[in-house]
């Protein structure tokens, strides 16, 4: 009788482990998550119980019982992004990339996610301003809203991301200059010297490009200011990039007079693209530039269309248009 005695407490203790083991999600993590896609659409069939991190949900990592992953791309998915996000404190990771039906306003709570190091919200149905408070994420390495419907000015506090590598938010409607640091203390994308990509095409950004916008101390390789209404003329600091831009894209916006002469100290890029501006003067010198294997310089108004030297001493070099006459030589 004795033994049947121990034995029985030994159950209950063993049982009460096994609850304890089956439900391995934060509950207040599992909370902002019910309230955060209670209205969603589309969700994944096996979001079902109480526990996303021990069931295994689709789409949903986690790391010591707390939700650390939304990875929620291509799934259909159609609702808002609510301020419940905030509350998933432990977050490095968003990405609600290609769901159209996602739209709505991305809630400034978002910048209270201060563990998140990867935001990609590509090709949603998001709108209105990009918030501010993004720039309050100072993990952040990896920002993607390209292809929705943000609209406003690129906010100046992007420049305090000082861990940001990737910058895409091409094909939205932003509007207004390109933001820089100035004596006023206030950011700009010049400060982010450890970005290599800066895709800002296909908008609607107007004025100068900032000659302050490029340094020696940035990292950049590609630089896609394509598809604007961008004025004023080519900085020559774009040549400060001697060392690490591969790819250039000014084409399609408003921009003038002659192109820098310094451009051809850009010693590894492969790709300019420089068509349909207002450039005038002489074609740009690009002998020396050896990894060139595409240029563009169509539908400008240089004074010349002959067939510059440098284009048969670049061995890599592919193909050439020049304008005005959408000139194309094929290099072989």
């Amino acid at each position: 009788m004795e033994q049947h005695h121990r034995v029985f407490p030994l159950l209950v203790l063993l049982l009460f482990q096994v609850v304890i083991v089956a439900s391995q999600t934060d509950n207040g993590d599992f909370t902002a998550l019910s309230s955060l896609v209670q209205s969603w659409k589309n969700k994944p069939l096996n979001w079902v119980g109480n526990d996303p991190c021990g069931s295994g949900w689709d789409g949903i990592r986690c790391t010591n019982s707390r939700i650390t992953e939304l990875r929620l791309a291509g799934l259909s998915l159609e609702g808002q992004l609510s301020s419940a996000i905030q509350s998933l404190s432990e977050l490095d990771t968003l990405d609600l990339s290609y769901n159209t039906g996602m739209t709505g306003t991305i809630p400034r709570e978002i910048g209270n996610l201060k563990n998140l190091d990867s935001l990609a919200l590509v090709n949603c149905g998001f709108s209105g301003p990009i918030p501010d408070t993004i720039g309050s994420l100072k993990k952040l390495t990896f920002l993607a809203l390209n292809s929705n419907k943000f609209n406003g000015n690129i906010p100046r506090s992007l420049g305090n991301l000082a861990n940001l590598d990737w910058l895409d938010l091409d094909d939205n409607e932003l509007d207004g200059p390109i933001p820089v640091s100035n004596d006023q203390g206030q950011s700009g994308l010049d400060m982010l010297l450890k970005a290599h990509h800066f895709h800002l095409g296909n908008n609607k950004l107007s004025g100068p490009i900032p000659s302050q916008l490029f340094s020696s101390s940035m990292i950049l390789k590609h630089v896609l200011f394509d598809h604007n209404q961008l004025t004023g003329s080519i900085p020559s600091t774009l040549s400060s990039l001697v060392s690490t831009v591969e790819v250039v894209r000014l084409d399609n916006n408003q921009l003038s007079g002659t192109v820098p002469s310094s451009l051809n100290n850009l010693e590894i890029l492969s790709e300019m693209y420089l068509s349909h501006n207002k450039l005038s003067g002489s074609l740009p010198d690009l002998t020396g530039m050896n990894k060139l294997t595409y240029v563009d310089m169509s539908d400008n108004s240089f004074n010349s269309t002959d067939i510059p030297s440098w284009v048969t001493s670049l061995k890599d070099l592919t193909t050439v248009y020049v304008a005005p006459s959408f000139s194309h030589w094929n290099c072989f």
